[in-house]
């Protein structure tokens, strides 16, 4: 077995990376604090070729050198949008008939694994603050409530795991990968 070089992964160049067809979700960051986690997030819709990310409240956005360390060039393929408030962010995707999905530990979450996503829909996937999650009333103003099973004694993922996670999950049933 022998580890590939960069030049042999035939990656996409940023341009060709825009006209490409993207899988039908837009991640939305409710306060993300950590600009590390805010790159991250970028560097992983762009493997994952997500349509944009929508950057809400204190989310920090491009260009900022701590974005750029973790999301190496992403924030210059991945589309991205700002809005003040996660809600305004919400009430676009809603006219848009995008479903929205509240990533969070609720008492009427649907866990992962169970949740079967329709391959007709266009999903909007809510990442909350790193310190107080999703604010209460974007998860009463979400379609669906999804929480990641966790078998361990912490109480959460990081976000930027969580998102990897979930936008594996959701892209493999709906066979996109």
């Amino acid at each position: 077995m022998r580890k590939l070089k960069n030049a042999e992964l035939n990656r996409l160049d940023v341009d060709s990376y825009k006209k490409a067809e993207k899988n039908p979700i837009i991640i939305v960051l409710d306060n993300i604090r950590s600009l590390n986690n805010i790159g991250s997030i970028f560097r992983t819709a762009d493997a994952f070729r997500v349509e944009a990310i929508y950057l809400c409240g204190i989310t920090a956005q491009p260009p900022h050198r701590d974005i750029h360390k973790t999301a190496l060039g992403a924030t210059d393929s991945v589309n991205w949008k700002y809005f003040k408030t996660t809600e305004q962010a919400i009430l676009e995707l809603k006219s848009k008939n995008y479903k929205t999905i509240a990533l969070e530990q609720a008492d009427q979450s649907i866990m992962l694994n169970r949740f079967s996503p329709d391959p007709e829909a266009s999903y909007a996937i809510i990442l909350g603050n790193e310190v107080h999650g999703i604010e209460q009333k974007i998860v009463d103003f979400s379609d669906f409530c999804v929480e990641i099973p966790q078998f361990g004694t912490k109480h959460s993922f990081n976000v930027t795991v969580s998102n990897g996670i979930v936008l594996w999950d959701i892209l493999l049933k709906l066979n996109a990968l």
